[in-house]
């Protein structure tokens, strides 16, 4: 099982870093797919189709986005001046950047990615945006390098459905917020019965659909770690979003994008 773990690990972070690599050295997005996947897809249109404006797409670096998510976590994350906010499987740093301008001044926002490259593109992103109060961590956000009782919000796109143990996930998130403390989260979780097909599929795996778990099982795990007025809404447009990721597949009549809310009392 472990070997497994391992073996489906490897090929998760030498995805996304051949992605980040291709950020870094030429500075564009525009032939990444959504969440991995190897279609080619405009970067603009799959972030304004997953909730994020013209004017967010416009206040963050290019290379920050780099549509890989299936929703906008800060929709529902109802963030304020002053919070500290933590985001799981940080990326190129798109949603790190706009969470800064949410906190101001007196905040602060820390972003986990377990992908070296990707935090070097992100940290390159910081320097170019001029942030001080946005932090790019090297991680696994089963074992996040963070302090307990620290963060106000936790917010992640699309990122816990790759995670081998998400229990674990959900327990060291609710480890690191303050009583009080928010989760807001969009991923990709299971609706009906993967097929075996799309499980063993490398491609559907990286693509955010392979790993997603049960809703109900979601559901249980937040309750498990702790987690308080747990609220899983599916998005309106989900078929949507998915359809655009790997057309043909069918993957929308057994995985959905929800946002997923809970508070550590």
């Amino acid at each position: 099982m472990e070997q497994n773990k391992n073996k489906t690990q490897k090929i998760i972070i030498e995805k996304y870093s051949a992605i980040a690599n291709r950020d870094l050295h030429t500075g564009c997005c525009a032939s990444s797919g959504c969440c991995g996947s190897s279609v080619t897809v405009d970067i603009t249109e799959a972030a304004l189709r997953n909730g994020y404006s013209k004017e967010e797409l416009l206040s963050a670096p290019m290379e920050a986005n780099m549509g890989l998510g299936c929703g906008n976590p800060l929709a529902i994350a109802a963030i304020r001046e002053g919070e500290i906010v933590l985001d799981l499987g940080s990326g190129g740093g798109f949603d790190c950047f706009l969470a800064e301008k949410m906190v101001g001044k007196d905040g602060y926002v820390i972003g986990i990615d377990m992908t070296p490259e990707m935090v070097l593109l992100a940290r390159e992103n910081a320097k170019k945006m001029g942030c001080t109060n946005v932090e790019f961590r090297l991680g696994e956000i089963e074992h996040l390098p963070v302090a307990d009782g620290l963060v106000d919000v936790i917010i992640s796109n699309c990122v816990i459905n790759l995670s081998q143990s998400k229990d674990q996930v959900f327990a060291e998130a609710y480890r690191v917020l303050k009583p009080g403390g928010r989760l807001s989260i969009s991923d990709i979780v299971a609706t009906a019965e993967l097929p075996e097909e799309i499980k063993k599929d490398p491609d559907m795996l990286t693509g955010c659909i392979a790993g997603a778990e049960d809703v109900n099982k979601i559901q249980e795990m937040l309750q498990r770690a702790g987690f308080k007025n747990i609220r899983l809404t599916p998005k309106d447009n989900s078929k949507e979003i998915l359809k655009s990721w790997i057309p043909g597949n069918n993957a929308e009549d057994y995985v959905a994008s929800f946002l997923i809310e809970a508070v550590k009392e």
